[in-house]
């Protein structure tokens, strides 16, 4: 049973999220708190195994108590955060502070969209519960299988399968990465070890429309690459990474000898959009053994099979190992179906993408 602790100044959203959770087979909501100094002594009353935690909060602000928390006693969090701008840039600060994921604080007239949020939580909470935790490290005997009852669309839903052989007019560099959960900080850990010389990069995180461009800047501040939100058209240059927006499939194009970026609104693939399997299937038809294909932390096994698919075209592969993974879904999906060249860990894998290069 995954005990439950829900921290949030609204009684009505604490009300609404313990009636979502308590209806889930193995969750409890074991408490609630409207502040983080009840939250104190209800975490060491009640033990819980995970925290969903407000961030805009009277008296200590979510990312003040989550930093202390993180510092003298580390566990899951779930942030509940606005999906806007400003909040874009506080969730992403609670990232980096070892926050595992975040899902949008809940709106009172959910209607018709109740069922999608609560799914959404659910899954997201039994994922806290089997993640590795920064800095201390947290992995139960028996991690929970989610099963999702809303249709899951292939890439075929996006991009068709290639049956013919591509005759690569360019031995142009690319390198594709695909990240789900846990993604933010390793895609950051990942090119900030890279140099400016580097080929072009481009990347697709599971992450919300808000987010991606602030997600980008804030990456850009610490690489010596160029990194931001791709725009549709815009030539993939060497020295740059180019990220997904957060309501876009990205491909990657062949025009000439140069790869362009293109931006897909098609439906959800894998119930995510942008798809990494998208992606990695562009690049296996457009790039094929010029490419390299990285998969990291993510939950579900969104990108295996387009891993598979950049294999196959003689791209070269690559997944984060289970120990450095927050989730290991996608790169251990790559891994179990036999897609993949190389398991690294996170901090030895930008030296080996120079290598490749």
């Amino acid at each position: 049973m995954i005990k439950v602790l829900i921290i949030d100044d609204s009684a009505l959203v604490r009300q609404l999220l313990t009636k979502m959770l308590d209806g889930a087979a193995g969750i409890k909501v074991v408490g609630t708190a409207p502040d983080p100094f009840v939250a104190r002594e209800k975490i060491k009353q009640l033990k819980p195994d995970v925290l969903t935690l407000d961030i805009e909060m009277p008296r200590m602000d979510g990312v003040t108590f989550l930093g202390n928390l993180m510092r003298l006693h580390p566990m899951p969090v779930i942030m509940i955060s606005t999906l806007t701008e400003k909040g874009a840039d506080v969730t992403l600060q609670a990232l980096e502070l070892g926050a595992i994921d975040f899902v949008a604080k809940p709106k009172l007239d959910l209607s018709n969209k109740i069922e999608d949020y609560s799914r959404e939580i659910i899954e997201k909470v039994r994922t806290a519960a089997a993640a590795k935790v920064r800095p201390a490290s947290r992995k139960p005997a028996n991690r929970p299988v989610v099963k999702a009852s809303i249709e899951k669309l292939s890439a075929d839903a996006v991009l068709s399968r290639s049956t013919t052989k591509n005759h690569f007019r360019t031995t142009d560099r690319i390198i594709g990465i695909g990240a789900s959960t846990g993604g933010t900080e390793a895609i950051k850990d990942v090119l900030r070890l890279l140099s400016a010389d580097m080929p072009g990069i481009v990347i697709s995180q599971h992450i919300p429309e808000a987010f991606s461009g602030p997600f980008a800047a804030r990456v850009n501040g610490e690489c010596a690459l160029s990194v931001m939100e791709a725009k549709d058209g815009q030539q993939i240059l060497p020295g740059h990474a180019y990220i997904a927006p957060g309501n876009r499939h990205l491909c990657v194009e062949r025009s000439g000898a140069r790869y362009i970026c293109r931006l897909n609104d098609g439906p959800l693939v894998n119930r995510h959009k942008p798809s990494v399997d998208v992606m990695f299937r562009s690049l296996a038809q457009n790039a094929g053994q010029n490419a390299v294909g990285l998969i990291l932390t993510g939950m579900g096994d969104d990108g295996a099979e387009g891993i598979g698919e950049m294999k196959a075209a003689g791209a070269a592969t690559i997944a984060q190992d289970e120990k450095t993974s927050v989730v290991w879904g996608m790169p251990g999906e790559s891994v179990k179906r036999g897609y993949i060249d190389e398991i690294l860990p996170l901090l030895k894998i930008a030296q080996r993408l120079t290598d490749l290069s």
